[in-house]
Order: structure tokens, then C-alpha cells, then sequence
């Protein structure tokens, strides 16, 4: 191989930045697609069309018309509960869902399953299993941890990696039935401060060795070829350029034998490194760089590197021999164009009967029985149910976040045609039993039910967009249903769903019964196997679930672990009713700190999208479009909004006026009038990047024909124009004076501009006025 071949095989680029054409001219070992990319840029592009990718990258990584060697590329994929980026493919419950399952062999022939269907699309590689202990459930994903105790991920672990991969030391090891996978993230994502993603952990070595690297020696030894470093810092050291984890734990002490691959531009975290350059990550053991939009410049620096020595050829052949060695194993060499292999093209088998049994059987498996006074459940399916709630018939939210986009946002239910929701799943089975089933929104029903059940909880979100100031479930949705249907005498069970274990007490006191169902995925009919009867009042299938993180007592109990010395959870790890236990929850306690209880109110906008229940919003002359999807453009195109990375994968938005209009931060209606008084101010994170033609302005909205305050700041956004990341803040009393209601804001940020302004803004919040906010930027 050339210098040229090897530079070019330690690096990944990501399908969007990519051609196959570049990935020949550059001899690249492999591809991505990041949680928001797909071929033509269209998240719910056909199944077909993955295929046809696949194999243009496979054509021109293995053309050797040029007298190069022609290694065949091979395609990654976040496969990580299910072969998620696809329509149609079977979506099983997320990671916390199964650990509550406890059942290995589960977990086994859910990987299994996966890696077929990840066939189909001719992939080779999942990034799969995530094996974190996480620690604190405000990290934003805690949802892929399967529990906060390191003996079930160690078992897990194993499963997911012989599922994927094939039993090691057989004939189907890495066969062509299977595909390669991934143990990540090397090592302590569960436990940086304050549970922030890509944070620091300050753990002990002990801590660090014996609860978050758990995962890994089971892994190894089920032969995963993969190991993804990870993000966070471990007393300040970047993992990703942290040779004493990443080569000498994890290779030599360990013996892991496959290669580490970078997490999405996590190189450039390292001090001193930028995406396109960091020899330092790599001397330290990352064998390929996941360089998905920075991967041109970084070619070119790593191929300089190795010539003026900063990265030796004999650490350069180490990384491209283990990246070989695993191509090898897999048999990518031999294994041909990605069309012609088994399963691919077999569109029967995305969301088979098989699979999608398995995923039922995994949702039953996972359901945990928090409450059951009075042993309401099960249900009769003669009854007459009325079924309410966000999530009762909406696939997206009970699929949670890394399903079909990065986030989870912007599905519908037609997007999942192999699917089922909820309310589908109970009412296929209460009709087919001669039961009466009405779907509500706002809990008006027609007639007196029997029962209702209330479907609720968290809307999606992925990484850090997820993560959270306290663990109290502030969305009020449910509690109004609930409230509503006990004040009209009718019994109530509750479904939550939530990708941790939150403070709902209150919520708790208003059901007669409540399951944790987790993030279930696509099979809906598995809530309703758990909720119902047979015909003759028999249980058709008792909960076994117990809980694998630790249930808060209050909204401020999110460090909240087994081992802690004070364990004082509401719920303990391994708690769970049997459908035959008479135990009941007594009333609880539904006191909230004030400062918890109004915390939604004071963060809008955070890693560049809305944080629930906000929404982020682009209106012109048209009317108004919320935005919940990578590239999204107001009704008449006046305003053109694009996730965009800065410093983590789309940590902020541009925003580009073509025209006249808002954009704005949208959703209840939130007193901040102490604040006002207060003299807290309104921070945002952003910097200008091109100027409006006409005016600029910055306002609240609120209640009422004309409310607002708008501050007109077109000269100083425009000086501003070219001049890198601001942070500025605006008193809130400044919106009073301007005539915003600060009692009832229905609107915390609105920008209105016209053609020319182009912004790039990270975050909005509330922050305390230490003297540097005024009515200016």
C-alpha cells in the first residue's frame, strides 16, 4: 500500500460530505451516517435506496483502475435499537427498556435480528451495544445504558455482541449473516459531573475500572471487533486523546485485538487539536478518525504528519493492520457488492413477522408495574376504554430519540408502516373482544367509560440535547388528563414514557395503576398484551420488569445509585409488581422546590434546538412551521433553518432570512414576572454571520392581541456581523418597558427580521443579571 492507501484507510467520512467518488480518490476505509444523514439527505428515504448506496461506495472503494489496491470500504450505521435509520425496519424497545427485561438471551437474539435487517440495506457495521453504568439520569442518555448496576451491562454486553456478531471461535462468527459491532464509549460517559454529555468524569480508578468499564472485558471476550472512544474527559484528559486508556488499558490490559474508531469529530476536543488536525489523538490509539464533514482537510494533515514524523509510518501501519485484520475476519474482502450478498434487497425481512414478534415479546419483557391499587390491571377487554394522551398514538414518541433522525423528531406514524402505536395495540385487541375503544386528545370521551388509560411522557431527544437540570417530569400534559378523568369518577392507568426514571408523584397519586413502559419502540401491542385479560378475566402474561436504575424520591435525586451509602430511592433497583401482588402506593409527597418546579421556564433553546415543552418555530406571511427536522424552511421559504455542528454533532442552528420573518421560541404560557423583577435577563448564545438589509428585532411575546416587548437591534447585530460567537444578555424588565406582559409570556424569543440576516445561535436562557445585562447587546 501506498502512504497515500494507508492515511486513507484510518479515516471516516460521513455519507453527507461524501461521494463514492471522493472515497476513491482517497482510498477511505469507511463511511458513516450520522443520526440526521441519508442518501439524498432524506431521512425516510426507501429502504432501496441505502442499497443502491451501498453499493456505489463498494464499487469505487474496490476499483483498481488507477493501480491501487482497492480495499472495499465498509458502511457504519447507529443501529442501536434496531436498524433505526430505516423505513420499515423493526424498532425494538431502547437500552434502559431491555435491562429491566433482565433476560440475556433476549438481548442475544434481538442482536441477531438486527444485524439481519442491517443486511438487508447491504451495511456492514453497527455502532452497537452502548455499555455505560450511567450514574446520573440527567444525562441525556441515560436511555442507552440498559442499568446503573455494571453486572447487568457485563452480561448485556456479551449478549448484544454475540447477537450482532455471531458466536466467536464458530462458523457464523462475523459470517455473512452477521455484521460488526461496536462497544462504546471507552470509557465513563455514565459518570461526568452533573450527568452533562461529553463532560468529565472525576471518578476513581477503582470506580472507573470496576462500575463503567464493565461492559468491556465481556465484550472482549465475545470477540467484538470495535471500540469506540468516548467523548467525556476523565479528570480533564479528552479520551479520545488519552493514550494511557485507549492503548494501555484497553489493548494491552485488556487484550481487545479489533481497532478504535473516533466518535463524531471527537478528536477535536483533544486540547490543542482542531477537527481536520490531531496527530495527538492518534498516537494515543484512535486507529480511525471519525471525521464525518472534516475528514478532507484532516486527510491532507495526517498524510503531512506522517512525513515530517509527528505521526510515525510504524504507528500509521499498526492502525491500518488492525482496520485490516477486522476487514478480513468479516470477510469484506470477499464478500462482493453489497446487493449480491444474503438478505440484501430481501425488503420482507425490514419488520418481519419473526422480528416483530421478537420486539413485542421484548416490549412485554420490559414494562415495569410501579402501581396497581386495588389490582386494577388487568383489564377486562369487554370494557369500555377510553384511551388519552401524547404518546397513546404517536410511534414517534414511544420510539423515543435515534429513529429515523438523530432526535426522533419529525415522524409521523406513516413513517413506520410495519409499526403499531399504542392505542392501535389496545384497540385491535378490545374490539376483537367485544370491548367499546374511544380515542380522546383533551379527555372528553362520549358515554362513561370504564377505565382510562393515559399514555404520556417524555417528546424525543439524543445525546446532550436530552440532557436536563433536575429529574422532575415538568410536562403537564398527563397530570391534566388524569386530573380530569378522576374528578369524573373513572378509574385510571397510566403509561409512561421516558428514557429515565423521573419524578412523577403527582402523576402516581392520579393513577389507580401506572407502568413504566420505558421507550418501547414500534411494537404498541405489547402494551396492550400487559394491560388486558384474556375474555374470561385470566392475565394473559404477569410483568416481570424490574427496575434497573433507581426511581427518585424527589426532583432533585437524579445522582441516585445502588451502591450510594444513603440509598433512599422511591423505588429501589429490582422493584416491580407481579400482576398477582396486593401491595398498593400510598399517597405521596407532591412538594416541589419552587426553583425546580419552574425550571422549564427558564431554558429555551439549548445545543441549538427547543428544549421541551418549547418548540422552535420559523413563521413568514404563510403562517408558521415548527422546527423539528435538520433542514426545514418556512411555509413560503422566507426563513431557511439548518442544524449545524460547532462544537458537537448540530449543536446549533443557522437561521437565513430570504425574506420577511420570525423566528421564535414557542409553547406555554409561563409567568416571569419575579423574574422580571428580579432584574434577570434573557442570554443568548450566537454569532452573526451576515447582515439584514432593513430592521432587526429581538422581543417576548404574550397573551393577547398586541402584547409584546420588541427592542430594535439592527445596528448592533449588524456591527456585529463577521465578529465570532457572542454572548449577550437583555435585562427582562427592558421587554416589560416595551409593553411584553411578563406575567403571561407565551413567546420568551422572538427575532424578526427581513432579507440579508443570517444567524448561527447555540442557546437561550434565563441568567441571573450579575451587571452585565442591559437594554443592549
Amino acid at each position: 500500500m501506498t502512504l497515500e492507501e494507508k492515511v486513507g484507510q484510518v479515516i471516516q467520512a460521513d455519507i453527507a460530505s461524501v461521494t463514492p467518488e471522493e472515497v476513491a480518490e482517497y482510498n477511505l476505509g469507511s463511511v458513516l451516517n450520522g443520526g440526521n444523514s441519508a442518501p439524498f439527505n432524506d431521512n425516510h428515504t426507501a429502504p432501496e435506496n441505502w442499497l443502491d448506496l451501498a453499493d456505489a461506495f463498494w464499487t469505487a472503494s474496490t476499483d483498481r483502475s488507477d493501480g491501487g489496491v482497492g480495499i472495499p470500504v465498509i458502511w457504519g450505521v447507529d443501529a442501536v435499537h434496531g436498524h433505526n435509520n430505516i423505513v420499515g425496519a423493526t424498532l425494538f424497545p431502547h437500552n434502559i427498556g431491555l435491562g429491566a427485561a433482565n433476560d440475556a438471551d433476549l438481548i442475544r437474539r434481538i442482536g441477531a435480528a438486527t444485524a439481519t435487517e442491517i443486511r438487508v440495506t447491504g451495511n456492514d457495521w453497527t455502532f452497537a451495544p452502548t455499555v455505560a453504568v450511567a450514574q446520573n439520569d440527567r444525562w441525556g442518555r441515560t436511555y442507552e445504558s440498559y442499568a446503573e448496576i455494571p453486572s447487568i451491562v457485563s452480561k448485556y454486553s456479551a449478549a448484544m455482541v454475540e447477537g450482532l456478531q455471531g458466536k466467536v471461535n464458530s462458523d457464523v462468527f462475523l459470517d455473512q449473516h452477521h455484521v460488526i459491532s461496536t462497544v462504546k464509549h471507552f470509557v465513563g460517559d455514565g459518570s461526568t459531573v452533573d450527568g452533562v454529555d461529553q463532560g468529565d468524569s472525576q471518578v476513581t480508578e477503582e470506580e472507573l475500572r470496576d462500575i463503567h468499564a464493565a461492559g468491556y472485558p465481556s465484550a472482549i471476550q465475545a470477540g467484538v471487533q470495535v471500540a469506540m472512544a468516548s467523548y467525556n474527559s476523565w479528570h480533564g484528559q479528552k479520551m479520545h486523546g488519552f493514550k494511557p486508556m485507549l492503548s494501555d488499558v484497553l489493548v494491552d490490559r485488556m487484550g481487545f485485538d479489533g481497532f478504535v474508531v473516533g466518535d463524531w469529530n471527537g478528536h477535536g476536543q483533544v486540547a490543542g487539536c482542531t477537527p481536520q488536525s490531531c496527530a495527538q489523538a492518534f498516537n494515543a490509539g484512535l486507529d480511525m478518525f471519525m471525521a464525518p464533514d472534516s475528514w478532507k482537510a484532516l486527510y491532507s494533515n495526517v498524510l503531512e504528519q506522517v512525513r515530517t514524523g509527528i505521526i510515525s509510518e510504524s504507528r500509521l501501519d499498526q492502525a491500518v493492520s488492525r482496520i485490516l485484520r477486522v476487514k478480513m475476519r468479516a470477510g469484506i474482502f470477499e464478500a462482493g457488492l453489497p446487493s449480491e450478498r444474503p438478505y440484501a434487497g430481501d425488503w420482507s425481512v425490514l419488520g418481519s413477522a419473526e422480528h416483530r414478534a421478537l420486539a413485542r415479546e421484548a416490549v412485554r419483557k420490559s414494562l415495569v408495574l410501579i402501581k396497581n391499587n386495588n389490582q386494577l390491571l388487568p383489564l377486562l377487554p369487554s370494557s369500555k376504554v377510553v384511551v388519552a394522551g401524547s404518546g397513546a398514538d404517536d410511534i414517534a414518541q414511544a420510539a423515543g430519540g435515534w429513529t429515523l433522525t438523530w432526535q426522533g423528531s419529525g415522524n409521523t406514524n406513516a413513517h413506520f408502516p410495519n409499526g403499531q402505536s399504542i392505542y392501535a395495540g389496545i384497540a385491535e385487541y378490545v374490539e376483537a373482544n367485544g370491548g367499546q375503544i374511544e380515542f380522546t386528545a383533551n379527555g372528553t370521551f362520549s358515554g362513561q367509560p370504564d377505565v382510562a388509560i393515559v399514555v404520556f411522557g417524555e417528546q424525543p431527544y439524543a445525546e446532550f440535547q436530552g440532557d436536563i437540570a433536575n429529574v422532575d417530569f415538568a410536562d403537564e400534559h398527563g397530570l391534566e388528563l388524569l386530573a380530569a378523568f378522576r374528578q369524573a369518577g373513572i378509574p385510571t392507568v397510566s403509561v409512561f414514557l421516558s428514557g429515565r426514571p423521573l419524578w412523577v408523584n403527582p402523576e402516581l397519586n392520579l393513577s389507580d395503576a401506572f407502568v413504566a413502559a420505558w421507550l418501547p419502540g414500534s411494537e404498541g401491542g405489547g402494551v396492550a398484551d400487559m394491560l388486558f385479560a384474556t375474555a374470561d378475566g385470566q392475565p394473559r402474561y404477569d410483568f416481570s420488569g424490574r427496575l434497573s436504575f433507581s426511581w427518585p424520591a424527589d426532583p432533585s435525586q437524579a445522582l441516585l445509585n445502588i451502591q450510594d451509602e444513603n440509598y433512599s430511592p422511591l423505588f429501589p433497583v429490582g422493584y416491580g409488581l407481579s400482576i398477582h401482588d396486593d401491595s398498593p402506593v400510598m399517597t405521596l409527597n407532591e412538594q416541589v422546590e419552587s426553583a425546580l418546579a419552574t425550571d422549564f421556564s427558564k431554558r429555551y433553546l439549548y445545543a441549538g434546538d427547543a428544549v421541551p415543552p418549547w418548540q422552535l418555530v420559523a413563521a413568514d406571511g404563510g403562517g408558521s412551521t415548527v422546527i423539528n427536522q435538520p433542514r426545514m424552511s418556512s411555509v413560503n421559504g422566507a426563513l431557511e433553518v439548518v442544524a449545524t455542528d460547532h462544537n458537537a454533532q448540530e449543536d446549533t442552528v443557522i437561521v437565513t432570512w430570504a425574506g420577511a420573518g420570525s423566528l421564535s421560541i414557542q409553547g406555554e404560557t409561563i409567568d416571569i414576572a419575579r423574574q422580571s423583577n428580579g432584574d434577570m435577563a434573557l442570554e443568548l448564545v450566537y454569532q452573526v454571520l451576515k447582515p439584514a438589509s432593513g430592521n432587526i428585532s429581538l422581543g417576548m411575546y404574550c397573551t393577547g392581541p398586541g402584547c409584546a416587548g420588541n427592542l430594535d437591534l439592527t445596528a448592533q447585530l449588524n456591527k456585529l456581523t463577521g465578529q465570532g460567537w457572542q454572548r449577550s444578555a437583555i435585562k427582562l424588565s427592558c421587554f416589560e418597558q416595551m409593553g411584553a406582559d411578563m406575567n403571561q409570556i407565551t413567546r420568551p424569543l422572538v427575532i424578526e427580521s427581513t432579507s440579508g440576516l443570517q444567524l448561527q445561535i447555540a442557546e437561550a436562557h434565563l441568567v441571573a443579571n450579575q451587571g452585565q445585562a442591559s437594554c443592549s447587546l
